[in-house]
Protein backbone atom coordinates (compact mmCIF):
# COMPACT_ATOMS: atom_id res chain seq x y z
CA UNK A 1 0.00 0.00 0.00
CA UNK A 2 1.32 3.45 -1.21
CA UNK A 3 2.28 5.56 1.90
CA UNK A 4 0.92 8.92 2.58
CA UNK A 5 3.61 12.10 1.70
CA UNK A 6 3.76 14.13 4.77
CA UNK A 7 5.92 17.10 3.32
CA UNK A 8 5.74 18.07 -0.14
CA UNK A 9 8.52 20.52 -1.36
CA UNK A 10 7.98 22.08 -4.69
CA UNK A 11 10.65 23.64 -6.26
CA UNK A 12 11.96 25.78 -3.06
CA UNK A 13 14.06 28.81 -3.61
CA UNK A 14 15.74 30.81 -0.76
CA UNK A 15 17.97 33.44 -0.64
CA UNK A 16 19.54 35.77 2.07
CA UNK A 17 19.63 39.53 0.55
CA UNK A 18 21.71 38.32 -2.65
CA UNK A 19 22.86 35.27 -1.37
CA UNK A 20 21.32 32.06 -2.97
CA UNK A 21 21.18 29.26 0.14
CA UNK A 22 18.69 26.50 -1.82
CA UNK A 23 17.84 26.37 -5.14
CA UNK A 24 14.60 24.35 -7.22
CA UNK A 25 14.51 21.88 -3.76
CA UNK A 26 12.29 19.14 -4.54
CA UNK A 27 11.09 15.88 -2.26
CA UNK A 28 8.23 14.32 -0.78
CA UNK A 29 8.62 13.06 3.04
CA UNK A 30 6.15 10.02 3.52
CA UNK A 31 4.83 8.80 6.75
CA UNK A 32 6.97 6.20 8.54
CA UNK A 33 10.29 7.35 6.74
CA UNK A 34 13.31 7.39 8.26
CA UNK A 35 14.53 10.30 6.56
CA UNK A 36 18.54 11.66 6.50
CA UNK A 37 19.42 15.06 5.62
CA UNK A 38 23.16 15.79 4.91
CA UNK A 39 25.78 17.45 3.12
CA UNK A 40 28.11 20.28 4.00
CA UNK A 41 28.24 22.66 6.35
CA UNK A 42 26.39 26.25 4.55
CA UNK A 43 24.66 24.11 2.41
CA UNK A 44 21.51 24.81 3.19
CA UNK A 45 20.56 22.07 5.76
CA UNK A 46 19.33 24.28 8.63
CA UNK A 47 17.71 26.91 6.32
CA UNK A 48 15.86 23.94 4.82
CA UNK A 49 14.65 22.46 8.42
CA UNK A 50 13.29 25.81 9.11
CA UNK A 51 11.77 26.32 5.80
CA UNK A 52 9.69 22.94 6.79
CA UNK A 53 8.94 24.45 10.42
CA UNK A 54 7.33 27.64 8.94
CA UNK A 55 9.73 29.82 10.89
CA UNK A 56 11.33 30.79 7.61
CA UNK A 57 9.16 31.26 4.48
CA UNK A 58 10.72 30.20 0.95
CA UNK A 59 11.11 33.19 -1.67
CA UNK A 60 9.60 31.17 -4.63
CA UNK A 61 8.36 27.56 -4.43
CA UNK A 62 5.84 25.98 -1.29
CA UNK A 63 5.86 23.02 0.88
CA UNK A 64 2.75 21.41 1.50
CA UNK A 65 2.38 19.23 4.30
CA UNK A 66 -0.51 16.61 5.16
CA UNK A 67 -3.82 17.80 7.35
CA UNK A 68 -2.78 15.13 10.53
CA UNK A 69 0.81 17.86 10.37
CA UNK A 70 -0.66 21.28 10.36
CA UNK A 71 -0.30 22.15 14.18
CA UNK A 72 3.34 22.62 16.30
CA UNK A 73 2.07 19.84 18.55
CA UNK A 74 2.48 17.43 15.67
CA UNK A 75 5.76 17.96 14.54
CA UNK A 76 8.12 17.21 17.61
CA UNK A 77 11.61 19.18 17.50
CA UNK A 78 15.01 18.37 18.84
CA UNK A 79 17.29 21.48 18.04
CA UNK A 80 20.96 20.56 17.94
CA UNK A 81 22.13 23.69 20.46
CA UNK A 82 20.86 22.50 24.15
CA UNK A 83 22.77 25.51 25.61
CA UNK A 84 19.60 27.42 27.24
CA UNK A 85 19.76 29.58 30.15
CA UNK A 86 21.47 27.82 32.82
CA UNK A 87 20.61 30.38 35.81
CA UNK A 88 16.88 29.67 35.11
CA UNK A 89 16.37 27.40 38.25
CA UNK A 90 13.98 24.58 35.95
CA UNK A 91 13.84 20.82 36.42
CA UNK A 92 14.28 18.31 33.94
CA UNK A 93 10.44 17.33 34.36
CA UNK A 94 9.59 21.31 34.00
CA UNK A 95 11.49 21.11 30.72
CA UNK A 96 9.98 17.75 29.25
CA UNK A 97 6.38 18.84 30.42
CA UNK A 98 6.91 21.86 28.07
CA UNK A 99 6.53 19.35 24.99
CA UNK A 100 2.78 19.23 26.40
CA UNK A 101 2.24 22.70 27.08
CA UNK A 102 -1.04 23.77 25.78
CA UNK A 103 -2.64 20.58 26.54
CA UNK A 104 -2.20 22.00 30.32
CA UNK A 105 -5.73 22.94 31.73
CA UNK A 106 -4.47 23.73 35.32
CA UNK A 107 -2.55 26.80 35.37
CA UNK A 108 -1.41 28.62 38.79
CA UNK A 109 -0.55 31.80 39.12
CA UNK A 110 3.35 31.12 38.95
CA UNK A 111 3.29 28.27 37.87
CA UNK A 112 1.73 24.74 36.13
CA UNK A 113 -0.13 22.00 37.63
CA UNK A 114 0.80 18.92 35.73
CA UNK A 115 -2.45 15.72 35.44
CA UNK A 116 -0.74 12.44 36.52
CA UNK A 117 -1.14 11.00 32.82
CA UNK A 118 1.62 13.70 31.52
CA UNK A 119 3.70 13.01 34.71
CA UNK A 120 3.94 9.90 33.90
CA UNK A 121 4.11 10.18 30.01
CA UNK A 122 7.37 12.66 31.02
CA UNK A 123 8.74 9.42 33.62
CA UNK A 124 8.34 7.07 30.06
CA UNK A 125 9.63 9.22 27.65
CA UNK A 126 13.10 9.85 30.17
CA UNK A 127 13.33 6.27 30.36
CA UNK A 128 13.40 5.65 26.91
CA UNK A 129 16.29 8.15 26.67
CA UNK A 130 17.84 6.50 29.93
CA UNK A 131 17.38 9.66 31.80
CA UNK A 132 14.18 8.53 34.18
CA UNK A 133 16.71 9.12 37.42
CA UNK A 134 17.04 12.85 36.73
CA UNK A 135 13.31 14.14 36.35
CA UNK A 136 13.84 16.28 39.97
CA UNK A 137 17.89 17.87 39.02
CA UNK A 138 17.96 21.16 37.50
CA UNK A 139 18.56 20.86 34.00
CA UNK A 140 21.74 23.25 34.65
CA UNK A 141 24.01 20.09 36.53
CA UNK A 142 23.68 17.73 33.51
CA UNK A 143 26.08 17.44 30.87
CA UNK A 144 25.51 18.55 27.26
CA UNK A 145 24.89 15.38 26.16
CA UNK A 146 22.14 14.90 29.08
CA UNK A 147 20.08 17.75 28.33
CA UNK A 148 20.14 16.66 24.60
CA UNK A 149 18.72 13.44 25.86
CA UNK A 150 16.17 15.71 28.01
CA UNK A 151 14.91 17.71 24.87
CA UNK A 152 14.26 14.55 22.89
CA UNK A 153 12.18 13.17 26.01
CA UNK A 154 10.24 16.52 25.62
CA UNK A 155 10.05 16.11 21.90
CA UNK A 156 8.64 12.45 22.54
CA UNK A 157 6.55 13.32 25.21
CA UNK A 158 4.27 15.28 22.62
CA UNK A 159 3.00 12.27 20.71
CA UNK A 160 4.19 14.37 17.13
CA UNK A 161 3.51 12.42 13.86
CA UNK A 162 6.51 13.87 12.84
CA UNK A 163 9.95 14.22 14.97
CA UNK A 164 12.52 16.64 13.30
CA UNK A 165 16.04 16.06 14.86
CA UNK A 166 19.03 18.57 14.09
CA UNK A 167 22.17 16.89 14.80
CA UNK A 168 21.11 15.05 17.68
CA UNK A 169 24.09 13.57 19.02
CA UNK A 170 26.59 16.03 18.34
CA UNK A 171 26.95 16.38 22.40
CA UNK A 172 27.08 12.82 23.53
CA UNK A 173 29.48 9.87 23.78
CA UNK A 174 29.84 6.90 21.42
CA UNK A 175 27.83 5.07 23.10
CA UNK A 176 25.20 7.07 23.87
CA UNK A 177 25.01 7.78 20.54
CA UNK A 178 24.15 4.13 19.66
CA UNK A 179 21.39 4.44 22.11
CA UNK A 180 19.81 7.23 20.71
CA UNK A 181 19.74 6.03 17.56
CA UNK A 182 18.28 2.56 18.71
CA UNK A 183 15.71 4.67 20.60
CA UNK A 184 14.71 6.25 17.05
CA UNK A 185 14.69 3.51 15.01
CA UNK A 186 12.26 1.99 17.35
CA UNK A 187 10.13 5.14 17.71
CA UNK A 188 10.27 5.00 13.85
CA UNK A 189 7.58 2.27 14.11
CA UNK A 190 4.68 5.01 15.29
CA UNK A 191 6.30 7.96 13.75
CA UNK A 192 8.00 9.60 10.77
CA UNK A 193 11.76 10.64 11.53
CA UNK A 194 13.93 13.41 9.96
CA UNK A 195 17.07 13.76 10.93
CA UNK A 196 19.99 16.50 9.94
CA UNK A 197 23.07 14.40 10.60
CA UNK A 198 26.79 13.65 9.77
CA UNK A 199 26.71 10.08 11.62
CA UNK A 200 27.69 7.56 8.17
CA UNK A 201 26.26 5.09 10.45
CA UNK A 202 23.09 6.30 10.74
CA UNK A 203 22.51 6.43 6.51
CA UNK A 204 23.95 3.00 6.43
CA UNK A 205 21.85 1.57 8.87
CA UNK A 206 18.98 3.48 9.78
CA UNK A 207 17.91 5.59 7.38
CA UNK A 208 15.34 4.36 4.40
CA UNK A 209 15.87 7.65 2.49
CA UNK A 210 18.78 10.80 2.56
CA UNK A 211 18.41 13.88 1.17
CA UNK A 212 22.06 15.34 0.10
CA UNK A 213 21.33 19.58 0.04
CA UNK A 214 24.24 21.46 -1.01
CA UNK A 215 22.47 24.28 -2.22
CA UNK A 216 20.59 22.13 -4.43
CA UNK A 217 19.41 18.95 -3.14
CA UNK A 218 19.39 15.36 -4.66
CA UNK A 219 17.35 12.78 -2.76
CA UNK A 220 18.16 8.92 -2.77
CA UNK A 221 15.77 5.65 -1.19
CA UNK A 222 18.06 3.82 -0.06
CA UNK A 223 15.65 0.79 -0.34
CA UNK A 224 15.67 0.08 -3.88
CA UNK A 225 17.43 3.21 -5.47
CA UNK A 226 20.46 2.74 -7.93
CA UNK A 227 22.03 4.05 -4.82
CA UNK A 228 23.33 1.83 -2.29
CA UNK A 229 25.48 2.13 0.79
CA UNK A 230 27.03 -1.61 2.46
CA UNK A 231 27.20 -0.74 5.92
CA UNK A 232 30.18 -3.66 6.11
CA UNK A 233 31.93 -0.96 3.82
CA UNK A 234 34.06 1.36 4.92
CA UNK A 235 33.28 5.52 3.98
CA UNK A 236 34.98 8.58 4.57
CA UNK A 237 32.83 11.87 5.14
CA UNK A 238 33.90 13.18 1.77
CA UNK A 239 33.77 9.79 0.14
CA UNK A 240 29.89 9.57 1.12
CA UNK A 241 29.58 13.21 -0.17
CA UNK A 242 30.95 12.73 -3.12
CA UNK A 243 28.35 9.97 -3.59
CA UNK A 244 25.41 11.63 -2.39
CA UNK A 245 25.81 14.71 -4.48
CA UNK A 246 25.77 12.88 -7.38
CA UNK A 247 22.84 13.54 -9.38
CA UNK A 248 21.48 10.02 -10.75
CA UNK A 249 18.80 11.97 -13.61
Amino acid sequence: MKSKTLIEAKNINFSYEKELVLKDINFKLQEGDFFAVTGPNGGGKSTLIKIILSILKPKSGEVIKAKEIQTPLEIGYVPQNTNINLDFPISVLDVVMMGNGAKHKNLKSFGISYSKMEIECAKHSLSKVGMQEFIKRKISDLSGGQRQRVMIARAICSHPKLLILDEPTSSIDINGQKEIYKLLKELNKEVTILVVTHDLSVISNYANKVLYVNHEAYIHNLKDDRFKIDSNEHFCEVELMQLLGESHA
